[in-house]
This record gives C-alpha cells, sequence and structure tokens, in this order.
C-alpha cells in the first residue's frame, strides 16, 4: 500500500497559496532577478522566456521576464519556469524565516501513522519539486521531509491525465492498485482512477464547493485513510 498526497486544498490550506505564497513571489520577483546571475536562476529565466509572446520578447531582458511572469500569475498558468522562479523566491523566504508552510492539523498524524505502518507517502502537485519540499521543509510543524518518500510535480505529467499516475507508480515501484490518491479535485481523482488507483477527494475549509454526487469518498481529513 502507499499513499499519494497533492497540497493546496489537501494537506495544505489553499489560502496559503494564494493569499501567502503567491504575493510573496511577485512581491520580490524583480528584485530577486536584479540580485541573481546563478545557474538555477538563468535556467527560470530561459524557461519563462519561452513561453513569452513576441511583444514580450521585444521588452528584452528581465523585464521580458517580469512581463511573462506578471501575465502567467494573472491567469494561474501552471508554466515550468514560473514554478522555478516562484520556488527560488519562497526558498530565500523560508530560509529567512519570513514563511513557515501550512499543514492542515491532521497531516502530520497521518504521514506519521502511515510512516509506522511501514505505508509509504509521496507528493504529487502542480507546485515544482522544490516548492514541495519547502513546504514540508519548513512546515509550522518543522522538517517532515523524511515522512515523505517521494516529490512529483507536472514533469510526470498533466495532474488531469492518467498517464501521470501510471507514470509515478512505475516510477515508485508500485501498482496502481496499491495506491491511494488524495485530491481536492475531482478531475484528479477521475485520473487518478482511470489509471487503477484508489482516489479520495477531501474537503477542507477553504475548498470549492464540490459538484453533486462525486464518484469517489470524500473526507473532511485524512485520519481515516
Amino acid at each position: 500500500m502507499a499513499v499519494l498526497l497533492d497540497i493546496e486544498g489537501t494537506t495544505t490550506a489553499i489560502s496559503f497559496v494564494t493569499d501567502t505564497l503567491f504575493p510573496y513571489a511577485a512581491a520580490r520577483i524583480p528584485n530577486y532577478l536584479a540580485a541573481h546571475d546563478d545557474a538555477a536562476t538563468n535556467a527560470a529565466r530561459a524557461a519563462i522566456l519561452a513561453d513569452a509572446t513576441a511583444d514580450e520578447k521585444a521588452l528584452g531582458g528581465d523585464v521580458a521576464v517580469i512581463a511573462v511572469v506578471r501575465r502567467q500569475m494573472a491567469g494561474d498558468v501552471k508554466a515550468g519556469g514560473l514554478k522555478q522562479l516562484q520556488g527560488l523566491v519562497w526558498q530565500d523566504g523560508y530560509a529567512s524565516g519570513a514563511i513557515k508552510g501550512h499543514l492542515f492539523p491532521d497531516v502530520v498524524p497521518a504521514l506519521e501513522r502511515w510512516q509506522a505502518a511501514g505505508i509509504p507517502a509521496a507528493i504529487y502537485s502542480s507546485g515544482s519539486v522544490l516548492a514541495q519540499q519547502l513546504i514540508f521543509g519548513h512546515s509550522i510543524a518543522g522538517d517532515l521531509r523524511g515522512l515523505i518518500s517521494g516529490w512529483h510535480d507536472t514533469a510526470r505529467g498533466p495532474k488531469r491525465e492518467a498517464a501521470s499516475y501510471t507514470a509515478i507508480a512505475a516510477t515508485w515501484g508500485c501498482a496502481p492498485a496499491a495506491v491511494t490518491f488524495c485530491t481536492d479535485q475531482v478531475a484528479e481523482a477521475q485520473a487518478a482512477h482511470q489509471a487503477g488507483m484508489h482516489a479520495v477527494v477531501l474537503m477542507r475549509p477553504g475548498n470549492a464547493p464540490l459538484p453533486a454526487n462525486v464518484p469517489f469518498a470524500v473526507h473532511a481529513d485524512l485520519s481515516r485513510i
């Protein structure tokens, strides 16, 4: 058996992402770019510029990068370069103590219970692997990375496609039928189910209302997983 966890709306409040992480990155990205000329930042720059429109590219340099970032953040675009850059900015914030990763109160007990039972838990989130590790490594409950056996982002594929879950199971060495995927998104649960996984939908405070007749188990927390 194994457990695969989404983050936003599942282990962590959506408001932490929308009201803390996103504004923090948006306010600091221009100064961060001005101060960094390292390999990781330059890789994020290149990935972001690959998504630039002709008009944005014409701006040149970091002005173009910032223009793309602002457009993508305004549209909640799940772009790899943007996620990389946000992760780097958040890394500074976590390191300074300005940010602590939010987790719902039941998350740590669940992770500890699964580990004690020999049930591995991994993460699959649209946020970058770096962003995932920062939330759990600098959480309000301390460094919890030792309770997580794997980290997966959309480099594995879109979260609403069954093939992504098949790839994660194969990488993990688990049969899909042995994995329970926990998410707040019914479409993601459907994709995991199509891949052969069990799926559970979490209805956390602040989550959007669920549609009628959800064809999966719906839980308020992880205590029954």
